[in-house]
């Protein structure tokens, strides 16, 4: 297996794990639906997108004390869910961060 494609199913399995966070969160989950614009019953067709699991990173990145919570949760360095999110497809850096 070649090194990009063990990274992206890293990235993958991470950006996964990072959506279960934000669905099992009962203030995340709405916060995430609102921004994202889809309903809870249209997750799981809507994580078949592509972009759509860098947009869960990119959800936890965007607000530090969710980055923090998760990563912690997670047991990874915060850089690490940047690093995942650059991994997968449409996951560049176009993000935008709140407080």
């Amino acid at each position: 297996m070649q090194k990009s494609q063990k990274n992206q199913e890293s990235a993958e399995a991470l950006a996964v794990q990072a959506l279960a966070f934000v669905a099992s969160d009962p203030e995340l989950l709405p916060r995430f639906l609102a921004i994202t614009g889809i309903e809870a019953q249209q997750i799981r067709r809507a994580a078949q997108e592509p972009g759509f699991l860098a947009g869960v990173l990119h959800f936890i990145l965007a607000h530090e004390p969710t980055l923090l919570r998760f990563s912690q949760e997670a047991g990874i360095a915060p850089g690490e869910v940047g690093i995942a999110a650059r991994a997968l497809p449409l996951g560049n850096d176009d993000h935008e961060r709140s407080s």
